[in-house]
Parts: structure tokens; sequence; C-alpha cells
């Protein structure tokens, strides 16, 4: 099969990504491939570790051969295995990812082929750490530090690079900053996922007692991404919207979380009218610092 950049990285993209797709769209044009395709990669290789009809082992043998990212394992049956037709397809489309990949310059191959042996190492430690399902618990603050980074602070690393290397006014942007951004965003996933992961084994909190120190330890991760956000040059309108939204999600959700049982079922998130809202005061005052900080402080002081 031959790889179709415009199918894999629209429709494709579109179906798997849903809500994300929006953040994918408004990248600036420069780093929308490679970021949309490193995102397509990272989701083929999670739905492979969630793929409960197929045996752990397996699923482990398959994420380390991909880890290379110069072959495509035998995928037939975690494909024939997928409930959703989009994710299906990605499976059967992945030889088609990788050759994407490389028509991109040295690079970009060399930076989303790191992100990508980081993000399947998170994922191997997730099966290996969670063998089945009699509940387990991260060891202590540090495996829980270590686990947000290999999933979600990578990410911000690699976004940080891409956008230095293709963008101008970038050089100011920090590393660091992106990664505790990264971790903030992963740590809300974790605390608002906290009752259906217990029931399938899974704690990421070494204790839940200290849930309400980690609903600090979240805001405090996206108040630096925040002023990583806005690091960012006004003029880079489209690249500050990619930011300015998960931060004002994450901040909200944070906010929901404080009012709900960590056990209880089903994952607290806000609707979609209230984040079509976020996006609509965004396209409004993107351009402004002061007008963004004043909004982001209003967000923050629902806490």
């Amino acid at each position: 099969m031959t790889s179709h950049p415009e199918e894999l990285l629209g429709p494709l993209l579109r179906d798997v990504s849903r809500s994300f797709y929006l953040t994918l769209r408004v990248l600036p044009k420069a780093i929308r491939p490679q970021i949309s395709l490193a995102y397509l990669l990272a989701r083929s290789t999670d739905t492979i570790a969630d793929t409960e009809a197929v045996p752990r082992a397996r699923r482990i043998i398959s994420l380390r051969e991909l880890q290379s990212l110069t072959r495509v394992p035998d995928l037939g049956t975690l494909a024939e295995n997928q409930a959703l037709p989009a994710e299906r397809q990605l499976l059967e489309r992945l030889a088609d990812c990788l050759e994407t990949l490389d028509t991109f310059s040295v690079v970009d191959r060399r930076l989303i082929q790191s992100l990508l042996q980081t993000i399947i190492g998170g994922q191997i430690f997730d099966l290996e750490r969670f063998p089945d399902e009699t509940l387990t618990a991260l060891a202590d603050d540090a495996e829980l530090d270590r686990y947000t980074y290999i999933v979600a602070g990578c990410v911000g690393e690699f976004w940080t690079k891409m956008c230095q290397a293709h963008l101008p006014g970038m050089e100011a942007l920090n590393v660091k900053d992106g990664v505790r951004f990264g971790k903030g965003l992963q740590l809300v996933n974790v605390l608002r996922d906290i009752g259906d992961d217990r029931r399938r084994g899974r704690q990421y909190l070494p204790n839940l007692d200290d849930y309400p120190r980690w609903l600090d330890r979240a805001l405090e991760h996206l108040d630096v991404g925040w002023r990583y956000t806005l690091t960012i040059p006004a003029s880079q309108a489209r690249l500050r919207l990619a930011c300015v939204w998960p931060i004002w999600i994450g901040v909200q959700t944070i906010a929901r979380l404080r009012q709900e049982n960590p056990r209880a079922p089903g994952k607290v998130k806000i609707s979609r009218g209230e984040v079509y809202r976020l996006m609509a005061r965004s396209f409004l005052i993107c351009r402004s610092d002061r007008a963004l900080d004043k909004f982001y402080a209003r967000l923050r002081a629902c806490k």
C-alpha cells in the first residue's frame, strides 16, 4: 500500500483524534504535518497497548518491534479486534505512516523517532507494571513523575524542539517548561480517570489520600505551561491557541475534580459547549498577553 499523506493527515487523523483534531488543525502549517503524524504514530501504539482481546505478551512484543520505527510487525489480529473502524484502519495504515515519516527532513525524523521510542517505552512500562486486574499502585511520587514524563512530558519536549526548528521567534521557549506543561496535562488525565483505572487494576497515585496534593501539583504544572504559552510571540496566534485550549480545559477540569469523589466511576470532563465557549473567547484575545492573563487568573480562581 502506498503512502498518501493527505489521507493520513486529513480524514484518518480527524477520525482517530476526535477533540484533539481541533488543536492539530490550528497549528501553523510549518509544523502541522510533523506533529500530526507523530500523533498518529503514538495513537497507533496506544491502540496496540490497549487491545485487551490480544494477550498482553503479544502486545508487548509488537510494541518492542515498533520502537525502532523501521519495521511493522504483523498487526492482523490486533487490527481485527478493534471495535472502532477508525482504529482498525489506523493499524492497517501504520506502514503508510512510517512511509510518510521517511518524507520528512532528517531533523524532523529524529525528533519523531525519539518521541515515539519514549512513548512506547511508557506503554510497555504500563503493561508490565500492571500485569493483571489485581489493584496495584505506583510506588512513590518519583515513579508517578517519571510516568507523566514518559507518556506526556516528552511530548512537551518534542513540541518545543519542533517549534524551535521551524518557527521564528521561538528561541525563548524553555524545553523544561514544555516538559512540565505535558506533565500537567497528563496529571489531569490521571486524576480524572482514577475510578475507571482502579477497576482495571491500575492506580497511578501512590496514595489516594494525596489526591488534593496532586490536584495542586497538576495546577502548578499548568501554571508553568501558561508561562510557556505567553512566551510564544503574539504573531504566532495559531500556536498560542494550540497551547491555550488544553490549559484552559485542564484548569476547568481541576476545578471540577475538587468537588468529586476520586473513587467514583466515570470521567469528569467539561462539556463540549463549555469547550466551544472557551475557544470562542480565545480567538478574541489570543494576541493580548494582558487579556489572556486576566482570563487565566479568572479560571484559576475557580479552583
